[in-house]
């Protein structure tokens, strides 16, 4: 690790300016100011995945750069919508394509602290979408942060700027975001030399 941490954001909707993508851009700004450096993989980005087929393959260019994205990140945070009591099919399909890392000497998220924001239309939404993504980050032998942003998307969350509305929607993120910054920065320092 350099001495600034690579932190990659993956996240949002196929819907340009979504609520989940927007915090996630707070968040980044705030491990931006916690002396990371950052990374923004989209709903753009997502939108372009193709769904990811496990048979042997060659692997798209969109897939290549996420997978190199989270072998190059120090720390990352994931940001879904709730959709049904989970995380988005966009986002599923972008942890699905992890499975390129398989191989890796350091697969999938394993060792990196992972930081979960979810937006839902409403707090039981909220609360299952995370507990889910919560199990699927354990299952990619990723270190959840001990919290997880959980935003109600069913009142105005943002202004025009893209800050949030709501002081403790923006203490949320800001936690997660220096959560993951400090879980890597001490990771680096626990690591073997040579």
């Amino acid at each position: 690790m350099s001495a600034r941490p690579l932190i990659v954001g993956i996240g949002g909707t196929i819907r340009p300016g979504s609520s989940t993508e927007r915090a996630l851009t707070v968040a980044l700004r705030a491990a931006g100011a916690a002396g990371a450096e950052t990374q923004l993989l989209g709903g753009a980005f997502l939108a372009r995945l193709p769904i990811f087929d496990p048979r042997p393959a060659r692997a798209t260019a969109e897939q290549e750069e996420l997978a190199a994205a989270i072998r190059a990140a120090d720390g990352v945070i994931v940001a879904s919508p709730g959709y049904h009591g989970s995380i988005s099919g966009v986002m599923k399909n972008a942890l699905d394509t992890l499975e390129l890392t398989r191989e890796d000497v350091t697969p999938y998220f394993q060792g990196r602290p992972v930081g979960t924001i979810i937006t839902a239309d409403g707090w039981q939404a909220a609360g299952t979408t995370l507990m889910a993504l919560r199990a699927i980050i354990h299952a990619l032998r990723g270190w959840p942060t001990p919290f997880g942003a959980a935003l109600n998307a069913g009142a105005s969350l943002f202004d025009e700027a893209g800050e949030c509305r709501e002081p403790k929607d923006a203490w949320q993120l800001a936690t997660v975001a220096e959560q993951v910054v400090e879980f890597a920065q001490l990771r680096a320092t626990k690591e073997p030399v040579g």
